[in-house]
């Protein structure tokens, strides 16, 4: 539980302090696709809509140990491979100076989800009939990786 609080302290007033004093932040966000055609999406407590699993990048962390970690801790989905990486998108819209590394996951185990302080619910949908309120970010990943957009640079 301490760890719960911890994060959430992190994410409601650190963060915003961090973003006003550095120059870059960087992120991750995992596509995890299933076999079906279905996407995890994550919907997190602080904002509202669906969203691909990620995070920060933790200082002394490799862009795909963060998008590992990210992905156990949000969706409780451990990955049965190494994340590809699908591309790194700047997020200046969001958070000036924000940098988000995209990865895709196809191989994975799904292990009981609990929600928590900053995730409400993960739950996989149909590539088809994603749910209402997802992230415009989230869906133009989804299309790149799928193959009905081009890849863009920014998020």
């Amino acid at each position: 539980m301490a760890g719960m609080l911890r994060k959430a302290v992190t994410r409601f007033v650190l963060q915003p302090l961090h973003r006003q004093r550095r120059g870059m932040t960087l992120g991750t966000r995992t596509a995890v696709l299933s076999e079906d055609g279905a996407v995890l999406l994550v919907r997190h407590t602080y904002a509202p809509g669906w969203f691909l699993p990620g995070g920060g990048v933790e200082r002394g962390e490799t862009l795909v140990e963060a998008s590992v970690r990210e992905l156990r801790e949000e969706a409780c989905v451990a990955a049965d491979e190494e994340p590809a990486l699908h591309g790194v998108f700047l997020n200046d819209r969001e958070f000036p100076g924000d940098h988000v590394a995209c990865f895709l996951v196809r191989r994975y185990r799904v292990m009981p989800f609990r929600p928590s302080l900053e995730v409400a619910a993960a739950r996989f949908f149909p590539l088809a009939a994603l749910p209402q309120g997802t992230s415009p970010g989230t869906g133009r990943r989804i299309a790149e990786i799928t193959g009905a957009a081009a890849i863009a640079a920014h998020w």
